[in-house]
């Protein structure tokens, strides 16, 4: 025998060797498609303004300065809005209820965006993706958590940013050349097909326990993790959660357990809002336009969009090998560079070039200009491109930003599920106010 063979097979150590994750799987993208959603519909002024406020517009569409930043800002407005709501919604209807729910004012705000015929309905429509985005921001992460297992509950978290992402660059994509009309009937694409995948998905097994709902919860376990999987143990697990579990008191937010992670989390993610990231998102095709960019504003807007998919990929990889607090000082340090280098890019004017001297009787003079009038023209395409560059740096590092605030939350799995539902809802909604405060002039 050889000696590298075992004795004795070796046994599964638990249950959890018969998980199967296909269906978690398919659970997970069925949710994440409201990501998606929220991702496209973020970023939908940013090819479709440029439209609005050119002279060629339809005179009954045109927006001045006032009406377009409106018409950014609005949907951070609506995201807080769904975002409250959504808090709410989640105890009353249940997670996968309310995640559905979310495409109905996505539709609704997509027909009226997309068949506009007067400035009112390309605001409220705005609105109404806004408040879908809220919704799905505040209810999927919760449902994602809920029904994955410890195995790959951290790798499923960060599924709802890199999605989102993803929506984004399918937005820009599609804006190089699809019609602003056709971009808000593709947006109603994704929200549609999110509800009917999520009929056929089960409800979280936490919410049907906290109903009393045994059976239903065993069965929806049972769907998630496999037939040959033994759902007791994490069915007795969860029950003892929803039985221990207590109200909050201020006198346990006086704790430095509990109030050091909430100020560096508040403290965190109103600096990464601060920097400015999600106006930039919003109006990037604008700014693009104003910076006289070499390249042309809309695919310096796509280029963006497949950087800002490569950071989070990036992130993710990165995270558990470089360390959050490492990656959280490279990431702070580059975005103060890029944006110093924006701000001085966009505060100096080149000096025009003086008159040539009237002497044209002087040998090699012709070949002379060619060659200055050829470096010159070298140097400012190269130069053109420095906002672009700037840009794509600033977007890189507040993708690592972001990720590294959700494992802020990390401590968060130690207490009780209601207090990261609560504390998701609230940083969402502190975020999407933040960011509807600072961009209504932005253009």
């Amino acid at each position: 025998m050889d000696e590298d063979t075992p004795l004795l097979n070796r046994r599964p150590a638990s249950s959890e060797s018969t998980i199967k994750n296909s269906k978690l799987f398919l659970a997970v993208f069925s949710a994440v498609l409201g990501n998606f959603n929220f991702g496209y519909s973020l970023v939908y002024s940013s090819p479709v303004l440029p439209v609005f406020t050119s002279p060629d517009a339809d005179p009954w569409l045109r927006m001045d300065t006032e009406h377009a930043a409106w018409f950014g800002s609005i949907y951070s407005l609506g995201a807080a809005a769904g975002g409250l709501g959504a808090m709410l919604l989640n105890d009353m209807i249940g997670r996968k209820l309310s995640i559905m729910m979310s495409a109905v004012p996505s539709t609704i705000g997509y027909m009226l965006m997309g068949g506009a015929v007067d400035l009112w309905m390309l605001h409220v429509g705005r609105f109404l993706t806004g408040v879908a985005g809220g919704m799905t921001a505040a209810s999927i992460p919760v449902y994602i958590s809920e029904i994955s297992h410890k195995g790959v509950r951290g790798a499923l978290g960060s599924c709802p940013q890199i999605t989102a992402v993803f929506g984004a660059l399918a937005l820009y994509a599609l804006g190089l050349v699809v019609p602003w009309r056709w971009l808000a009937v593709a947006g109603e694409v994704p929200a549609l097909v999110m509800v009917v995948l999520l009929v056929f998905m089960p409800s979280s097994p936490r919410r049907l326990l906290s109903l009393g709902r045994q059976q239903k919860a065993e069965e929806a376990l049972r769907w998630l993790r496999g037939s040959q999987y033994d759902t007791h143990i994490e069915l007795s697990a969860i029950q003892h959660s929803i039985n221990t579990q207590t109200k909050l008191t201020l006198s346990q937010l006086g704790t430095p357990n509990y109030y050091r992670p909430i100020i560096i989390s508040v403290v965190m993610r109103f600096l990464q809002q601060m920097t400015g990231i999600t106006p930039i998102l919003v109006y990037l095709q604008s700014i693009f336009d104003q910076s006289k960019v070499s390249l042309e504003p809309r695919y310096d807007a796509a280029i963006v969009g497949v950087v800002r998919l490569f950071s989070v990929a990036v992130a993710a990889s990165l995270m558990d090998k470089a360390g959050r607090k490492a990656l959280l000082y490279t990431s702070s340090m580059l975005m103060f560079v890029a944006s110093l280098t924006l701000t001085v890019n966009s505060h100096t004017t080149p000096c025009p070039p003086g008159p040539a001297p009237p002497n044209t009787t002087t040998l090699g003079y012709g070949l002379h200009h060619d060659i200055s009038n050829t470096l010159e023209a070298s140097h400012q395409s190269a130069a053109g491109l420095i906002p672009l560059i700037s840009t794509v740096v600033f977007i890189f590092d507040p993708e690592h930003y972001k990720l590294k605030w959700l494992t802020t939350t990390e401590w968060t799995m130690e207490f009780d599920a209601d207090i990261p539902s609560l504390y998701r809802h609230v940083m969402n909604d502190f975020s999407f106010y933040s960011t509807s405060r600072s961009t209504f002039r932005i253009i």
